[in-house]
């Protein structure tokens, strides 16, 4: 394979190098270890570390109601009775 391959994006071509080694294996970008998953990240074990020290718990947040600014005028369709 060669250093970089060509990837063709709607109208536009870019080049993108090419992290993998004959083996198919490529460094984690984290800790340089060899990782061969299927796309380019860190490696399992980073990974995990990673969503032990990054990740939240997900939650609910209340917003307040959206209330247009005085100087905005609503939608005449949006008002229209039927």
């Amino acid at each position: 394979m060669s250093a970089s391959e060509t990837v063709a994006e709607g109208d536009e071509t870019a080049e993108r190098p090419d992290y993998r080694d004959p083996d198919g294996r490529y460094p984690c970008p984290r800790c340089g270890t060899p990782t061969d998953a299927e796309l380019y990240g860190p490696c399992a074990g980073c990974f995990t570390q990673l969503r032990a020290s990054q990740g939240g718990t997900a939650r609910d947040v209340d917003t307040a109601e959206y209330e247009p600014k005085m100087n905005v005028t609503p939608n005449a369709v949006a008002l229209k009775d039927d």
